[in-house]
C-alpha cells in the first residue's frame, strides 16, 4: 500500500476496522468521516487504494449500483465465506462446516468451483427472520 501511511488513510482503517461485521457505502464512511476532516473524495481515493491492497473489499447489492465496502484484512476472514444481512446489515462468517458443505455440493453438483475469499451470500439472519415472521 502506497509508500507511506497518511492520517487520512489511517483514520479511514481504523473506522473500517470497529466496523469490520458491516458493508458499508462510500457515502456513508465519508459523512462519518467528516467530523474528523476527511473529504468524501478522500475516502474514495483511499477507498481505491485500500481495495488495490487488499485491505478492503467491494461489493454490489442486487438491484443496486451503490458499492459497498467491508474490511477483510484481519486474519479470520481470509479464505472465509461470508453471509451478509439484508435486514439489518450484519455480515459474518460461514462457519467452515457449512462452507465445505457448500463448496463441496457445488463443485459436485455443478461442476462449479466456489471463491470463498470473494463470495457473500445475501439474505436474513436469525434475528431480522423472527422479525420478518412477527410482522406478518
Amino acid at each position: 500500500m502506497g509508500k507511506y501511511m497518511t492520517n487520512q488513510r489511517r483514520v479511514l482503517l481504523g473506522y473500517l476496522e470497529s466496523h469490520r461485521d458491516e458493508q458499508l457505502s462510500a457515502k456513508e464512511i465519508a459523512e462519518s468521516l467528516k467530523q474528523d476532516g476527511i473529504s468524501q473524495s478522500a475516502v474514495y481515493r483511499n477507498l481505491s487504494a485500500l481495495e488495490a491492497d487488499g485491505k478492503v473489499h467491494r461489493f454490489t447489492k442486487g438491484g443496486d449500483r451503490e458499492s459497498y465496502y467491508q474490511y477483510l484484512d484481519c486474519d479470520e476472514c481470509h479464505g472465509q465465506l461470508h453471509f451478509s444481512c439484508c435486514g439489518c446489515g450484519h455480515t459474518f462468517h460461514v462457519s467452515e462446516k457449512v462452507a465445505d458443505v457448500l463448496s463441496q455440493a457445488l463443485s459436485f453438483g455443478e461442476h462449479f468451483s466456489l471463491d470463498k475469499e470473494e463470495t457473500v451470500l445475501y439474505g436474513l439472519c436469525g434475528q431480522c427472520k423472527k422479525k420478518a415472521k412477527v410482522t406478518k
